[in-house]
C-alpha cells in the first residue's frame, strides 16, 4: 500500500468538511444581504454553526456599515486553514503570491456553486410544494436568488408558462466560472 491509500480518503474528508463549513460561513454573509427571516429555522441553524468564532472575531473586527466583516475574515480564515491543510496532506503548498490567487480562486468558486445550488433548489421547490404549504427553505433561496433572476425575468418572458430565467442564469454562472476560474489558477491562454 501506498501512501496516498490513506491521505487521499483524508484529503477527501477534511476538504469536504471544511468546505461545508465554509458554505455555512458564506451562507451568513449571504443572509445579510439578502435580509433572510431571522426567526426561520434554517437561519438559526446557521447562526448557531457560526456564532462562537463570529463573537470572538467580533471583539478585535468592527463591522463595516451594515456588513459584518467579522463573518468576512472567518470565511477567509477557514479557506486559508483548508488551503493549507489540504496543501500539507497533498504535500503541495503554494509559494509567494499564488496563495492569494488560490484564495480568491476558492472563495470564487464557493459562491459560484452556492448560487447554482440554490438556483437548482429554488427550481426543484417550484415544482414539488404544494400551494399554500410552507417550506422554510423556499423564502431564503427566492430572496437569496431575486437579484439574478429578476433582471432576467424582466428580459425574457416565461414561454407557454415556463420560466426560463433560471436556466439563463445557471447558464450565465456557468460561463462565469469558466471566464474567471483559469486568470485566478493563472491557466490563462
Amino acid at each position: 500500500m501506498t501512501s496516498s491509500y490513506i491521505s487521499n480518503p483524508l484529503i477527501f474528508l477534511i476538504d469536504t468538511l471544511i468546505y461545508l463549513y465554509m458554505v455555512v460561513v458564506a451562507l451568513r454573509l449571504i443572509m445579510q444581504w439578502a435580509h433572510w427571516e431571522y426567526h426561520n429555522p434554517m437561519v438559526q441553524f446557521i447562526i448557531k454553526l457560526t456564532q462562537v468564532p463570529v463573537k470572538f472575531l467580533r471583539r478585535f473586527i468592527p463591522a463595516a456599515g451594515r456588513w459584518d466583516t467579522a463573518t468576512l475574515v472567518l470565511l477567509i480564515v477557514v479557506a486559508l486553514i483548508k488551503i493549507i491543510a489540504v496543501g500539507m496532506l497533498a504535500g503541495v503548498l503554494p509559494k509567494g503570491l499564488f496563495w492569494l490567487t488560490i484564495l480568491f480562486a476558492e472563495l470564487f468558486q464557493l459562491f459560484i456553486n452556492i448560487f447554482t445550488v440554490s438556483i437548482i433548489i429554488e427550481v426543484i421547490l417550484s415544482w414539488v410544494t404544494p400551494a399554500g404549504s410552507y417550506n422554510p427553505v423556499a423564502p431564503l433561496v427566492g430572496k437569496m436568488n431575486a437579484p439574478l433572476l429578476r433582471p432576467v425575468r424582466r428580459t425574457i418572458p416565461p414561454v407557454a408558462g415556463v420560466d426560463l430565467s433560471p436556466l439563463f442564469v445557471l447558464l450565465g454562472l456557468q460561463v462565469l466560472s469558466m471566464l474567471v476560474m483559469p486568470l485566478l489558477a493563472g491557466r490563462y491562454i
